[in-house]
């Protein structure tokens, strides 16, 4: 029992308890909030961001960041909707805008990890590229003709559910990554680079490939958002997911994922990801504007990154007096 106790995270548990706060204050204070359709559409609205933590949760852990992230999603998107305007089949549409999510996402891997350039300047920098060329490509028009398979896919839900279809790469996907960062030989590694680069590096990780390989993933995960995106909009816009990565950043942060790397886990992003979508929920169902919404979830993350930092600074202060006291025992 004490074993078991000792594993449950601190911060996990007050995610939870903050989820089930805010969903029961909702439920009783806000009217349509428990209503199938409106849960349906909190939960389709979330589908892209639920994606993009996935990576951006391995990449934080590895102490690397990727800023073009949304970008990403809004270069494929182009791509997506430009390739079916042009009569192409779905399903060769889809593997060639998966295809360029992982050059994306190798150009930035590239530049980080065999040039030795910092991930914050570079995908900065890719921000800015990626989302131009999107508009170099579409300009400020967009595709609103899709094949009606997407258009399905994108406002349909799961056959006698209500759980939309735009939810199932990431239910598909979050157990992978899940198991892969806290089971495999793969995790351990990505939490030794986010631990101590060097160290890593002397133990025999190639950390280049890691890196490199971090940042293809980041890519063809942002394409499947881009088609999602698309297919949830019916249209692609050189503008769509305009600044989703600073959303994406302060769920995974939120989660309890350090800054400095080497520690977090997927269980807390993904609370972090529900209690975030429920907030921007209850917001929208009062009529309060996105900006005041950015503001608040600016709010939250300071505060995570306050509560986090005092919380890390007791339980070193704890370890310590522990250690004493068993030394002099």
């Amino acid at each position: 029992m004490t074993k078991f106790l000792r594993s449950i995270d601190f911060w996990d548990l007050l995610l939870a308890a903050a989820c089930l706060a805010v969903f029961l204050y909702a439920a009783i204070f806000v009217p349509n909030f428990v209503s199938g359709f409106n849960l349906s559409q909190l939960a389709a609205s979330a589908s892209e961001k639920a994606l993009l933590i996935l990576p951006m949760t391995l990449l934080i852990i590895c102490r690397e960041i990727d800023l073009s992230i949304a970008s990403v999603l809004a270069l494929t998107s182009v791509i997506f909707g430009l390739a079916v305007q042009a009569g192409m089949p779905t399903f060769v549409a889809i593997p060639l805008t998966l295809l360029f999510g992982a050059l994306l996402g190798a150009f930035n891997g590239f530049l980080v990890s065999a040039l030795g350039l910092q991930s914050l300047v570079v995908t900065l920098g890719t921000m800015a590229l990626y989302r131009g060329i999107g508009y170099i490509l579409l300009g400020t028009g967009s595709v609103n003709i899709l094949p009606p398979a997407i258009v399905d896919f994108g406002i349909d839900n799961l056959p006698g559910t209500q759980i939309p279809w735009t939810v199932v790469p990431f239910l598909l996907l979050a157990p992978v990554f899940a198991v892969m960062l806290q089971k495999t030989a793969t995790g351990k590694r990505l939490y030794a680079l986010g631990g101590s680069p060097e160290v890593a590096r002397y133990s025999g990780i190639n950390t280049r490939r890691m890196v490199l390989s971090l940042f293809v993933v980041s890519g063809v995960v942002a394409a499947i958002a881009g088609i999602v995106y698309t297919a949830r909009l019916a249209n692609a816009r050189a503008n769509n997911a305009l600044g989703m990565e600073l959303d994406v950043i302060t769920i995974v942060l939120l989660g309890g994922v350090s800054v400095f790397g080497g520690k977090g886990k997927l269980t807390g992003v993904m609370l972090a990801l529900v209690l975030i979508a429920i907030i921007r929920n209850v917001l929208a169902l009062n009529q309060i504007g996105g900006d005041a919404q950015g503001m608040i979830i600016g709010l939250l993350l300071i505060g995570s990154l306050l509560v986090g930092n005092y919380w890390r600074s007791l339980e070193e202060r704890l370890s310590r007096s522990r250690a004493l006291r068993e030394t002099k025992g």
